[in-house]
């Protein structure tokens, strides 16, 4: 760092950011322009100015400097990872851009101090005033980099589940420090949900060419994408070497837009973690009569005011209406554009993008509370209860759990198999595993696993839904971001040090990731989900 009569200068790429000794970061943009400069990146020291109360500690020492094509971002430096929050992607899908195609984010000259994340869209589980403020002006995205490692990186992309209704890139499970610390860029990024995201009615097409619209949460992922592709060369990442990854819906997200033509060249890699791949897609006339339900419960009719300018919270009631009748009231639609066909459908007839793959799910995705919950799960079988207890002998004495494990099983376990075995098919490599490893300080309860794996691939404790880890699950966690970070860099989860990872190409195989150990095997589930898989067409 240099320093001459009162001007503090630090330098890194060959670049440098000058400001005046002893002047402030204020949380109101800086006025600080430098119209010459694309794609820098420098390094403010924090020694060199002091700081205003309430923006980042004074002890976190260094601020990368980043230029994207819309402006220029401030971020912070903390245990030796870079991280850009809450960077706009889209402009904000507000007012007469509610239910408009993502337009892109307007350019400016103002420095963005990039220290917080952006607000969480929209969503009846989180209302706006609270700790996490939802917003409609959501579309967002953070970057998390390792700060003193080379470029170009690998880019891994973060797409959050939900059910399509719910969840945020800021829940801080999902910080990026621990997987950008073994040496990737990761990526969070926030899309439009519930009736913002995915509501479909004839009022909202015009202009479309055959009269029909949806999926501006996937239109949301899909420009996300095209910003990363334009601008990640800033944060030194390499736009040709991109994984994206999701679990649950967030991973139904990544498997559609495998499918999509106007997202498969935007990335080469994938990891779905419990897709539920024999899961259907709305039809149009399905959203559409939800659609028409949704506006008939805010009172509008063509001869009333715009739908776009209905205020947000009537909006959001209406959607928790619709919610109590139906869970999957809103989600990804058969468009006949971004969306053509289920996930099922295109794997299996070799319609996705034919790139490396990890996919799996976890032993325990739910649990039963009510008896005519697991009633009905059980009677979906198609197998008496004794036969049921023959596959499930360790849920053989609990009806409810033995729904469970029968659940699990029939929307996640089996349909994943069949998305790695179409995968396989087409000569892609291919990665199944099983996770079923619990948090030692856990074992005694009886929570589901849904999600469980996430805490050791973001390697996060102490946060909510993230317990302390003991030593043991510190190591499984190491293990298991190891085996994505290594498939980011190379399309290959194998490395130094971690078992053998066999393709699912090869006799099925998989991982298995469990409170024994981590090992290769064939499927010791098979008899069972061959069972599953005759019955699935019933379902």
């Amino acid at each position: 760092m240099q320093a001459t009569r009162g001007i503090i200068k630090a330098c890194r790429y060959k670049t440098c950011l000058a400001v005046p000794d002893g002047s402030k970061l204020r949380r109101t943009p800086l006025r600080i322009e430098i119209p010459s400069m694309r794609y820098l990146v420098a390094v403010v020291a924090a020694s060199a100015f002091s700081l205003q109360s309430g923006i980042v500690p004074a002890q976190v020492g260094q601020f990368p400097f980043v230029l994207t094509r819309e402006e220029q971002v401030l971020g912070v430096v903390q245990a030796g990872v870079a991280s850009f929050k809450g960077i706009p992607y889209a402009s904000a899908p507000v007012g007469s851009l509610r239910w408009r195609p993502p337009q892109p984010a307007p350019e400016s000259s103002e420095i963005r101090t990039a220290h917080e994340y952006g607000p969480p869209c929209q969503q009846p589980s989180m209302p706006g005033l609270g700790s996490y403020r939802a917003s409609e002006d959501c579309l967002t995205l953070n970057v998390f980099r390792p700060f003193e490692i080379e470029d170009p990186l690998p880019v891994m992309i973060w797409i959050h589940g939900g059910s399509f209704v719910a969840g945020t890139a800021g829940d801080p499970l999902f910080d990026g420090s621990k997987l950008a610390q073994a040496g990737v860029i990761v990526i969070t990024l926030n899309y439009r949900l519930g009736a913002f995201g995915w509501l479909a009615h004839p009022a909202l097409a015009e202009g479309s060419s055959d009269g029909r619209i949806a999926n501006y949460g996937m239109m949301d992922q899909i420009a996300a994408l095209r910003w990363i592709h334009e601008n990640i060369r800033v944060f030194g990442g390499d736009p040709n070497n991109v994984t994206l990854f999701g679990t649950s819906s967030g991973a139904t997200s990544v498997a559609l837009l495998m499918l999509c033509e106007q997202s498969r060249d935007l990335f080469q890699k994938a990891i779905l973690g419990s897709v539920p791949g024999r899961e259907r897609v709305r039809t149009m006339e399905m959203a559409e009569a939800v659609g028409r339900q949704l506006l008939q419960a805010i009172g509008y009719d063509r001869n009333g005011p715009d739908p776009r300018a209905i205020d947000s919270e009537v909006l959001l009631a209406a959607e928790r209406i619709l919610l109590a009748k139906s869970s999957r009231s809103f989600a990804p639609t058969e468009d006949g554009m971004l969306v053509k066909e289920d996930i099922a459908a295109g794997f299996g007839t070799g319609r996705q993008n034919r790139i490396p793959l990890i996919v799996g799910s976890n032993e325990d995705e739910t649990v039963f509370g009510s008896e005519p919950d697991f009633n009905e799960e059980l009677s979906l079988a198609g197998a008496s209860v004794d036969e049921l207890r023959r596959f499930y002998p360790e849920a053989s004495r609990n009806l409810a759990e033995l729904a469970a494990r029968l659940y699990t099983d029939r929307v996640f376990t089996e349909p994943v198999r069949l998305v790695a075995r179409s995968h396989a098919a087409t000569g892609s490599p291919t990665f199944r595993y099983r996770f079923s490893y619990v948090p030692e300080a856990q074992r005694a309860g009886s929570d589901g696993g849904r999600g469980r794996e996430l805490q050791f691939i973001f390697g996060a404790e102490g946060v909510p839904g993230a317990g302390v880890f003991t030593d043991r699950d510190r190591e499984v966690s190491n293990l298991l971001r190891a085996y994505w970070t290594t498939f980011a860099k190379t399309g290959d989860p194998n490395g130094p040090g971690l078992p053998h990872w066999e393709t699912s190409s090869n006799r099925e195989q998989l991982l298995l990731v469990s409170n024994v150990g981590i090992s290769s095997s064939g499927d010791p589930w098979s008899e069972r989900l061959d069972q599953l898989e005759r019955r699935s067409s019933k379902w």
